[in-house]
């Protein structure tokens, strides 16, 4: 099964989820919306904020391979399944991941 993680959706961290189906989703969504440096013991963790100011399919194309590269080795139980992006009018993109889950 295919679950749909969007990066501009901030539920509730859940320190004992109910399964490990939802442990990965948790994790992915942790994974994109943390920006590479922030986490002090471990500063390669989440994605490069280097892509600030990029024309957008740069920024698209070096986002797609943080995602990749961050998910495979944070959370090697979610498969990627997509990645797509939507854009606001401020500029913003927002990543959507599509995985699906070997747990």
């Amino acid at each position: 099964m295919a679950y749909i993680i969007r990066a501009d959706e901030t539920p509730q961290i859940d320190f004992a989820p109910a399964s490990a189906v939802e442990e990965v989703i948790q994790n992915v969504r942790t994974i994109i919306t943390t920006i590479k440096y922030s986490i002090p013991l471990d500063r390669g963790f989440g994605i490069d904020g280097d892509v600030v100011d990029l024309p957008i399919n740069v920024a698209q194309a070096k986002l797609t391979n943080e995602i990749f590269r961050a998910i495979r080795r944070y959370e090697p139980r979610a498969v990627i399944e997509s990645i797509a992006f939507k854009g606001e009018d401020t500029g913003r993109l927002i990543p959507i991941v599509g995985v699906s889950i070997n747990a």
